[in-house]
C-alpha cells in the first residue's frame, strides 16, 4: 500500500515539476530583456526552469525506484 502511495506521489511531483519548467520557459513573463544591436531578446526565468527540471527528475526517480523495489528483498534483513 505504501509503495503505491510513493509511486503516485513521485508521478505527481514529476508532473508538477514539468508544469513549472514549461511555464518558466514558455508562458510566464521573462526575467530579463536584452537589447542589443541585433534586436531585443527575452530570457526565461532561469530559477523557475531549474526548479521545475529538478522536481521533474526527483519525482521520476522516486516513482521509478518505488516501482522497482521488491518488498522483502533487502540486504539488511536478519
Amino acid at each position: 500500500m505504501l509503495r503505491a502511495i510513493v509511486i503516485i506521489l513521485g508521478i505527481a511531483l514529476a508532473a508538477a515539476g514539468g508544469v513549472i519548467a514549461y511555464r518558466g520557459i514558455f508562458i510566464e513573463p521573462s526575467a530579463a530583456v536584452i537589447i542589443s544591436e541585433r534586436g531585443v531578446r527575452e530570457l526565461p526565468n532561469t530559477f523557475h526552469v531549474a526548479e521545475g527540471i529538478v522536481l521533474l527528475i526527483l519525482g521520476a526517480a522516486l516513482a521509478f525506484m518505488a516501482a522497482l523495489k521488491k518488498p522483502g528483498n533487502s540486504r539488511w534483513q536478519f
